[in-house]
């Protein structure tokens, strides 16, 4: 009967955040050991349907860098990186298209529907709703700065109950161009920003943005992170996810989140409970 007692309570703890989120657009952005791990996959397309059925609206952007580099070894395709973003020619951005449209997108697609969703995966080229240009003037190849998203390609496939699983490649909207590759945070924060969206949610490997002692920070502010960007609290790999989550904020977004994805059901104990598990950017 305990249990049953407790199982009510945290039922009753979401309520208000069920009905505080109802109809607002959530944007997940899906990477890490959350996008390569069985049993988190099925974690994640449980957390999905469940914020789905109870009128939150999520859209998914989701990475894959880990399958593109194992598809560049097994074809032998040499592919550096630059300032920690990989130089994409020609060869290679056929294999990320190939990578992130036609396998992770299909695969999470058919996870959610498989768990009684209504998705659909789509890439930015479709109906030309991300487009871009060569970023840092092509100092990266084929690497894009996203110019424009349509924002209401997306809106309309929400309004008709789809969610959408968007893999982070831009058209440059000119004929036989092979299309740009996009980082998948910045997607995010691009996509988030464009739809009005409530929040957008980082997926990661790490349990948030930590201070020196390695102690998890709740809650930063934009003047928090340039401090401790300048004093090298924040650093390496985090640079660019707090960058994205700023880029969200300052266009409209109302919270960014940085969640540790290795965690089980992540996304409903930052989303549905008081606490939280992450770092929230406000």
């Amino acid at each position: 009967m305990k249990k049953k007692i407790e199982t009510a309570q945290t039922l009753l703890e979401a309520l208000p955040y069920i009905k505080k989120y109802k109809d607002e657009v959530f944007v997940i952005k899906y990477g890490g050991s959350a996008q390569i791990n069985p049993e988190l996959k099925d974690k994640f397309a449980q957390d999905i349907i469940l914020l789905y059925l109870v009128g939150i609206k999520p859209v998914i952007v989701h990475g894959g860098g880990k399958k593109i580099n194992e598809m560049l070894d097994k074809l032998e395709i040499h592919s550096e990186f630059v300032d920690g973003m990989r130089v994409t020619d020609e060869k290679a951005m056929e294999v990320v298209e190939m990578v992130l449209s036609g396998n992770i997108n299909s695969e999470i697609t058919t996870l959610l529907n498989t768990h009684g969703a209504k998705a659909l995966g789509m890439s930015g080229k479709d109906a030309n709703f991300i487009t871009a240009v060569p970023k840092a003037d092509g100092k990266y190849g084929l690497v894009g700065e996203v110019v424009n998203i349509d924002g209401k390609v997306v809106t309309n496939l929400v309004k008709d109950n789809f969610i959408p699983v968007i893999a982070p490649i831009a058209s440059a909207n000119e004929i036989g161009h092979p299309g740009f590759n996009i980082n998948a945070d910045l997607a995010a924060s691009k996509v988030a920003a464009a739809v009005g969206a409530k929040k957008v949610i980082f997926m990661t490997d790490i349990i948030g943005v930590l201070d020196k002692d390695k102690n998890l920070l709740d809650t930063l502010t934009k003047e928090e992170i340039q401090s401790y960007k300048a004093d090298g609290t924040i650093h390496g790999g985090m640079i660019p996810k707090v960058d994205a989550c700023l880029e969200a904020v300052d266009g409209g977004v109302e919270k960014a989140h940085i969640i540790d994805g290795r965690v089980e059901h992540s996304l409903l104990l930052e989303i549905l409970t008081s606490e939280g598990i992450g770092t929230v950017i406000k």
